[in-house]
């Protein structure tokens, strides 16, 4: 399809029957601290807290009542499950949603308020896309696809012309939050045609990169795992049609990680008090990172909330990881005298700085290792003025800030050692998180080797997450690892990883 083909798509989308257009908001505190003027395109503010009801109701809309007869059909663990129920409510056809048995209740219960027919089907959205097409074909149903439809993306496209019409003054670029590429691909085949000088960003998460990686292959590719943080782009494969528009009129793409991405919901809460999901902070996130990386003053830069379905419980893991992210605080480990004062001059030579955390516990007579929090007033500038001290003072330190293992599991359980432990491998798992997890995960570890450590905590995520000690003697080694390949479950080995040697090893 030309790219004229998708403006005239866009202009004539049938979205406003249950969208608003949302507003164009400048972000006072984040435009100040960039030196930037950064506007945020409040698409959280929709009715479903979602720009996935435009694509959803453009595609339905565009059906004949005769094809839609039997009904509408989705997989979605989210935020396309309550357009599609929206929009089918409005046309006043069956919807039915097949979601992944790992969905948190309070999204279930959304869809269900919206009218659709929640189906639960398997561990993870493949799972459940699959059972979907299984039962479009068995029940006659129409399948709408979250990202991989011209009607879909046209839909999304009516973002950009809002924008276009909303901007005081020129843009620009516009940072995009990327999961299949629906969202991207609308607002760029419309912008670029109108003015081809705006910049089209693309933000993914490190660990989800999967436009990225296409780009770089000339190729849709798949990746063998995409991260569980920002959900709402979790995607393994981008769509066929969402990457030929993102290589022919999308600029680049740039990468974030989990700690910037909370750092910029915080921003968007202090500038909006409205706080948004993991996916909606990626655009924030990518912009504070190109602003600083390109070292950009004076210009216009449009991001986009996408969407605010964020769980409740998951605030706790965002406010933990937003400092990080912002550079506000570092975390470190450190090795001290046992002796008594040592730490009394440790903090000495930190000086008077907030200390976040402190977490210490005895290791032998002649030292002790401890895990700090540091906050930071100057960013980088003042880390490395913290590291230079310490060094010079003689105390052997390493900056864990980047160490995601030491952020989600080692701060919370410091000082673990067994010394009576031998044969100790340490493994990170991933699992989905519904009732019964937990032992059906212990379970499938079986009784053949003895966990030797053991830590586990609910981020409010549809994932769960486990630390496991293995104690497994040399010579049953291939043995472990035929067996974890067989569980099922994304794990990693973490046996190498610095905070497990100075902590828990």
């Amino acid at each position: 399809m030309k790219p004229n083909d998708y403006v005239s798509r866009i202009e004539r989308a049938r979205v406003y029957d249950v969208a608003i257009e949302s507003p164009l908001d400048r972000a006072v505190n984040l435009s100040r601290r960039t030196g930037n003027t950064i506007l945020l395109k409040r698409e959280d503010l929709q009715p479903v807290f979602s720009f996935k009801l435009r694509g959803a109701y453009n595609k339905i809309a565009s059906l004949p009542d005769a094809v839609l007869a039997a009904g509408v059909i989705c997989a979605s663990a989210g935020n396309h499950a309550q357009g599609v129920a929206l929009a089918a409510r409005s046309r006043a056809v069956r919807a039915v949603i097949v979601m992944p048995v790992t969905t948190p209740a309070i999204k279930i219960n959304a869809v269900r308020a919206l009218g659709g027919e929640v189906v639960l089907h398997g561990d993870t959205y493949d799972d459940a896309y699959a059972h979907a097409r299984r039962l479009e074909a068995k029940e006659s149903l129409v399948f709408i696809h979250p990202f991989d439809d011209p009607d879909v993306i046209a839909g999304q496209g009516t973002i950009g012309r809002e924008i276009l019409r909303q901007a005081e003054q020129p843009i620009d670029a516009i940072f995009v939050p990327v999961g299949g590429g629906g969202l991207i691909a609308g607002i760029a085949a419309y912008v670029k045609s109108k003015h081809p000088d705006i910049r089209i960003i693309g933000v993914e998460p490190d660990d989800s990169a999967g436009m990225q990686a296409s780009l770089a292959a000339g190729e849709p590719v798949t990746l063998p795992h995409v991260g569980i943080f920002a959900d709402g782009v979790a995607v393994r494969r981008v769509g066929d049609e969402t990457f030929r528009l993102c290589r022919e009129y999308v600029d680049e793409i740039v990468t974030v990680d989990t700690d910037q991405t909370c750092a910029a919901i915080r921003d968007i809460f202090e500038d909006t008090r409205s706080i948004v999901e993991p996916a909606g902070g990626l655009s924030v996130a990518g912009a504070k990172r190109y602003i600083a990386e390109k070292g950009l003053e004076g210009r216009t830069i449009v991001t986009i909330n996408c969407g605010a379905n964020v769980n409740f419980d998951r605030l706790r893991h965002i406010a933990e990881r937003a400092a990080v992210g912002e550079q506000q605080e570092m975390l470190l480990a450190a090795e001290i005298p046992e002796t008594p004062g040592s730490f009394r001059r440790f903090c000495k030579t930190l000086g008077r700085r907030g200390i976040t955390e402190f977490n210490y516990r005895y290791s032998d007579r002649a030292k002790a290792h401890i895990f700090v929090g540091v906050q930071l007033a100057r960013g980088q500038s003042e880390r490395r003025e913290i590291l230079e001290a310490l060094a010079a003072a003689d105390y052997p330190v390493v900056d864990l800030s980047n160490n995601e293992m030491a952020k989600l599991h080692v701060r919370h359980m410091v000082g673990g050692r067994s010394p009576a432990v031998a044969n100790e491998r340490l493994f990170r798992f991933e699992f989905p998180e519904r009732p019964g997890a937990l032992l059906d995960f212990l379970d499938a570890i079986g009784n053949d080797w003895n966990i030797s450590l053991f830590h586990y905590r609910n981020h409010g995520s549809d994932y769960g997450r486990i630390l496991a000690g293995i104690d497994v003697p040399a010579e049953e080694t291939g043995e472990l690892e035929r067996h974890l390949a067989k569980l099922g479950y994304a794990h990693f080995e973490e046996s190498d990883n610095p905070a497990y040697a100075m902590f828990l090893a």
